[in-house]
C-alpha cells in the first residue's frame, strides 16, 4: 500500500507495534530499479514481519542526483515498489533525509546498503535509542543506477 504522506502511515504502524509485529525499513531514490535494489529489499524484509520502503520525492532526488533526475517520476516509482511482493508499504519524503521520517516511524530495524559506515547511517541515533537496530547488507556487485545511466548515455553516442 502507498501512503503519499509518511504520517498516514502512522496508525498502521501503531496497530504493527501493539501486535508485536516487527516493521523493518528502506529508503532511496529507487529511479531504475535493478536486481541489486531486489536483493537489498528482499533481505531486508526477510528480518521482520514488515517492510516499510521510503522513496525520494523527485525534489529530493534532484537535490540529492543532480537536474537531470529522477529518470522515472516518483509516483510510478512507487507504483513498480508497491507491485513486489516482498514490499508491504511505500512512502515519500521530500527532505535530503529521511531523518524526520525514520524517528516519527522508529522502525524496529533500519536498513542500509554496507557502503553506509554505521555512524553514517541517518536515523541510526532515534532508532537505536528506540531500542531497535540497524542492519547494513552487502550489496550486489556490478549493480547501480548512475552506472546504467552513463552505460545507455555511453552507448547512445552522446
Amino acid at each position: 500500500m502507498v501512503y503519499r504522506d509518511w504520517q498516514q502511515f502512522l496508525p498502521e504502524r501503531g496497530r504493527l507495534k501493539a501486535a508485536g509485529r516487527v516493521l523493518v525499513f528502506a529508503n532511496g531514490c529507487f529511479d531504475l530499479l535493478h536486481p541489486g535494489h531486489l536483493h537489498l529489499l528482499q533481505q531486508a524484509r526477510g528480518l521482520g514481519d514488515a517492510l516499510i520502503v521510503a522513496i525520494n520525492s523527485d525534489r529530493s532526488v534532484q537535490v540529492n542526483k543532480g537536474p537531470t533526475r529522477p529518470i522515472i517520476p516518483e509516483a510510478e516509482r512507487a507504483e513498480v515498489l508497491d507491485g513486489l511482493a516482498f514490499v508491504d508499504y511505500v512512502t515519500f519524503f521530500d527532505a535530503p533525509t529521511p531523518r524526520e521520517l525514520i524517528a516519527g516511524l522508529l522502525p524496529d530495524v533500519l536498513v542500509k546498503g554496507a557502503d553506509w559506515a554505521a555512524d553514517a547511517v541517518v536515523g541510526r541515533e532515534e532508532v537505536e535509542a528506540a531500542g531497535g537496530r540497524v542492519e547494513r547488507l552487502q550489496l550486489e556487485p556490478g549493480f547501480s543506477t548512475s552506472n546504467i545511466i552513463a552505460r545507455v548515455i555511453a552507448a547512445s553516442g552522446k
